[in-house]
């Protein structure tokens, strides 16, 4: 009998009904039109894909526990955006035994590994590094402790986004091509990216001369894991993540007495009344159809119970998927921040909108192939999005540099837990202190669909694919 799993988030959200969805089968949409249609190679037929997926398994195997160890380690000593050096050292050390050509401290702590192998494309095989500033739950054994500097604060620091997974997946990848390279042609480029938490590792290192340095890609890909079954793959044609923008928001009182709130301006009542009010623009302002989202994830003010501060600061994220509503967000935030200043007879506040992430798009003919490929091998856990996610991606910015990618999604739950977690409400998904995705067969699923998505494509003599 079909399960028909329901989640309300989808590694950073999806509808309550997208597991049912993906359950059933469904017929695809036409892949979008392209107006420079992209070279690809002959694709491969399904018989080869699942001789290369036999043989992919069989080098998997011989590192499964090196990965797993690999990956607890990580795990066990995450670090916080641009202080990825313990890291990058880990990683860098492996590339190098692999047979990779390894440069160190690229846009400040990133990696990037080359491998070459004859004529051919080159490729992109990308991994996140950084973790959150975030205390972690989980009660593993090899559960974060590590507290680190995060804006002047102690914080303790947790991979509870899944790089760890990620990490462990690209090298398992690169090691598997390594051994393997005897079934493909061109030029493998691993990087490990820092600072993608704080979506700006990505073009520090395309402005630390990236192309200049290494090459443009031809192609890309990434994946990410997220709470779905262990097995599962994940993927959307087109617009696949959100843009991301974040708020910074002070709101200036006149401290006092809390005894005395009358000789006071009390931004403590002001950040209250705006973390509030701001959700109206969601709910009046914004079209009911179009994705849009304003969190306040941090407020800071003051010391002491009895003691009214002078100032209040809001840290917050926006999150839109078109120009038309990101536009029409950030108007009304700003005029609800100046309307409760001015409504408490305080002065107009500091407000700081950054822009962050922006839309992944994967392409739509590499996404076609890669996905005939993933279905030959993987079958019927090979499923569609029904919708991009909620989060933002700064691997946005390669595809902007003109890389065409795919950026995929992995189940990281093995399946009864999976189930029970639904069953009780209770699933941690990405960004949670209870984050935690099963290592095996989590690693090897994302190693194995990294590997064949470069094999599918690292071959010469291409040929102009239909649009």
């Amino acid at each position: 009998m079909r399960l028909k799993w329901t989640l309300a988030l989808l590694g950073m959200g999806l509808p309550l009904t997208a597991y049912a969805q993906m359950q059933m089968p469904q017929a695809q949409p036409a892949a979008p039109t392209v107006a420079q249609p992209l070279k690809l190679p002959q694709a491969l037929p399904a018989a080869q894909v699942k001789d290369l997926k036999t043989q992919i398994d069989g080098v998997l195997l011989k590192q499964s526990n090196s990965l797993v160890t690999l990956y607890k380690d990580l795990h066990a000593h995450p670090e916080l955006a641009f202080q990825e050096k313990a890291t990058a050292a880990k990683l860098a050390k492996l590339m190098r035994a692999a047979g990779f050509t390894v440069t160190e401290g690229v846009g400040k702590t990133g990696v990037v590994a080359v491998l070459k192998n004859g004529e051919g494309p080159m490729i992109l095989v990308r991994a996140d590094m950084d973790a959150l500033p975030m205390e972690e739950r989980t009660g593993l054994p090899y559960a974060s402790k590590v507290i680190a500097d995060y804006m002047g604060n102690e914080t303790p620091v947790a991979h509870s986004c899944g790089h760890d997974v990620h990490m462990a997946a690209w090298i398992g990848a690169a090691r598997t091509l390594a051994a393997m390279k005897d079934k493909w042609q061109g030029t493998l480029v691993f990087v490990g990216q820092p600072a993608e938490e704080n979506v700006s590792g990505a073009r520090a290192m395309l402005d630390d001369g990236f192309i200049a340095r290494f090459g443009k890609p031809d192609y890309g890909f990434a994946l990410h894991v997220t709470p779905a079954p262990t097995g599962m793959i994940l993927y959307r044609n087109g617009v696949t993540s959100t843009n991301s923008d974040s708020l910074d928001l002070t709101f200036h009182g006149r401290g006092g007495h809390g005894s005395t709130p009358s000789a006071t301006i009390d931004p403590v009542l002001m950040a209250a009344r705006f973390t509030v009010d701001v959700q109206s623009v969601i709910s009046r302002e914004k079209d009911a159809d179009a994705f849009g989202v304003v969190t306040i994830g941090a407020i800071q003010a003051g010391e002491a119970g009895n003691v009214i501060p002078d100032e209040a600061l809001l840290r917050g994220t926006i999150r839109t998927q078109n120009d038309q509503v990101r536009t029409r967000i950030l108007d009304g935030i700003t005029r609800t921040a100046k309307a409760v200043a001015m409504m408490a007879g305080a002065r107009e506040p500091s407000l700081t909108i950054r822009p962050g992430g922006k839309t992944v798009v994967n392409d739509a003919t590499l996404t076609a192939r890669t996905v005939d490929v993933f279905k030959a091998a993987f079958g019927l856990n090979v499923q569609p999005m029904p919708q991009p996610m909620p989060g933002s991606e700064d691997y946005s910015e390669f595809v902007l540099a003109g890389i065409p990618s795919v950026y995929f999604f992995i189940g990281g739950y093995e399946k009864s837990r999976f189930e029970a977690g639904i069953k009780a409400g209770n699933l941690p998904t990405n960004h949670s202190p209870e984050f935690a995705p099963d290592p095996e067969p989590t690693i090897s699923t994302g190693a194995s669909a990294l590997a064949l998505a470069v094999l599918n494509v690292a071959r010469p003599a291409p040929e102009v694919s239909a649009p």
